[in-house]
């Protein structure tokens, strides 16, 4: 399975990260390469991404596994799992008041050796993510 993953310190406390992390009307303001996302991340609900390399092709994405404010999971694939990413966002409080951000996507699936060697790398852009999540919630 291939995964990519980042991680980044932020000097604010969970329940700040959580606020900006989980207001997907506000991702394109600091997430890059997301044009927009739209939807509600709830658990369960089904959020539709638009990304800057494809602003008219959504990515259909549910969410799962929310535990406020510690993480959740945005999933999304081809049909009957056969190729899979799962992107896991947590929350981790540190003793200093800040918190611990770090994300990874796993993927997976009957055609997840085929497909996922043709993947880019995909921790630059995991990297920056995270950086923008930090600049935003520390602003």
């Amino acid at each position: 399975m291939k995964t990519f993953s980042a991680s980044i310190k932020i000097a604010r406390p969970p329940e700040a990260v959580w606020s900006v992390l989980t207001n997907a009307a506000r991702y394109s303001e600091w997430a890059t390469g997301i044009h927009r996302l739209e939807g509600q991340i709830a658990n369960g609900e089904v959020l539709q991404l638009f990304t800057n390399s494809r602003p008219q092709r959504p990515m259909a994405l549910t969410v799962n596994g929310l535990v406020p404010p510690k993480t959740f999971t945005m999933s999304g694939g081809l049909p009957l799992n056969l190729f899979r990413g799962d992107r896991t966002f947590t929350l981790t409080p540190q003793p200093d008041g800040t918190t611990e951000f770090s994300m990874c996507e796993v993927f997976s699936g009957l055609l997840e050796p085929l497909l996922g060697r043709m993947l880019p790398d995909l921790t630059p852009s995991f990297e920056k993510f995270a950086v923008g999540l930090k600049q935003t919630c520390e602003s």
